[in-house]
């Protein structure tokens, strides 16, 4: 039998005993006492019974703490499996991600992570699993998102112009509607809710689909909403139709939310029924629209978004007159929440000074 393995001189029992009452690792602590029992003149089968190991490991941490000292007695975590990508490499597959497919030349519209791991395999003859290629993407910051809606034919230019110029536009409207007047911002839209209702995404056991009610009938009404973000308050009307008529009706009603002494400028898109000549619009009220194929700036968007997902879809609603009952009480409820209108419809670029 070989001759045991001597640990190393410039420690002790003492020294080793105080390092383990320091130390906050319980398996450093362990192995530390197994070697003090050592350095005491106690068997290796005293220090294995110490340490709950064979002896086989006591020579192992002999070892290690000859080579390394006590630090080499604390848990280290397995270096696993080498990358199977290297920095070249993810910076091209960040490129191609953010750049997203061509159809024409990569057959796709979206990229799956199938796709990228064939893609990498054509550019680099890397072969990598798709759970590998997700953790790859995941520590790169990516993530599967929902895309944001936007028109294809948007001057992206004309927008953010728009944004950039609506300060100037309010202090314009100020001073000539307004007459020096306290200037209000309200946002105002218009959503339809119907029997043919939406389905939105809920929590349910990993591996399974639920289901949710679906309805195949027509009837519906509009939400006609208009939020002042800026002061928490909004004015909304359900009515049967969209048409002028029916806007007239909600700027009689935004008029009289408006603060007395104020003047609002109402941002709204360039629908018909908000841009016709014969609407009338009440004296304390300037309408501004915003640019043509735009919607994602007007924050009444988010608010329909919001009623939706928490208030108005999953639900099968029985007659015109339930889908009235459903839409003022989603309102109304929006309405006693002045916060979630702050949170939701305010825009750093429309309030900055």
């Amino acid at each position: 039998m070989a001759a045991p393995l001597p640990p190393r001189p410039d420690f002790d029992a003492v020294l080793l005993r105080r390092l383990a009452r320091q130390s906050r690792d319980p398996d450093q602590t362990r192995r530390l006492l197994a070697l003090a029992e050592i350095y005491e003149g106690g068997s290796r089968s005293d220090a294995a019974r110490i340490g709950g190991v064979g002896l086989q490991i006591v020579r192992d941490w002999v070892l290690r703490f000859n080579a390394e000292g006590p630090g080499a007695l604390m848990n280290r975590k397995a270096l696993g499996a080498p990358s199977r990508l290297n920095d070249h490499q993810r910076q091209a597959l960040r490129q191609i991600v953010e750049a997203g497919p061509i159809p024409a030349v990569h057959g796709v519209v979206r990229w799956r992570l199938i796709d990228l791991a064939q893609w990498l395999f054509e550019e680099f003859r890397v072969s990598i699993s798709k759970q590998t290629l997700s953790r790859e993407l995941r520590a790169m910051g990516f993530r599967k998102l929902s895309a944001r809606p936007r028109h294809h034919a948007q001057d992206e230019e004309t927008a953010a112009a728009f944004k950039k110029g609506f300060p100037a536009i309010v202090d314009e409207a100020a001073a000539q509607q307004a007459c020096g007047k306290p200037i209000e911002i309200w946002w105002q839209d218009e959503a339809r809710v119907g029997q043919k209702n939406k389905i939105t995404r809920r929590w349910a056991r990993r591996g399974t689909r639920p289901s949710a009610p679906r309805d195949q009938r027509t009837a519906s009404a509009y939400i006609f909403g208009a939020i002042c973000p800026a002061e928490g308050k909004g004015a909304g009307l359900v009515l049967p139709c969209c048409n002028s008529e029916a806007m007239a009706l909600h700027l009689e009603e935004i008029s009289l939310t408006v603060a007395p002494g104020a003047h609002a400028i109402l941002i709204l898109d360039q629908a018909g029924w908000h841009v016709s000549k014969k609407l009338p619009v009440p004296g304390n009220i300037t309408l501004l629209p915003l640019p043509s194929k735009s919607p994602e700036l007007n924050p009444v968007e988010n608010i329909w978004q919001f009623m939706r997902d928490n208030w108005l879809s999953n639900r099968i609603f029985k007659s015109y007159d339930d889908i009235l009952d459903h839409c003022c009480f989603a309102w109304n409820k929006l309405i006693d929440m002045p916060w979630k209108i702050m949170s939701i419809g305010t825009r750093d670029w429309a309030y900055r000074s």
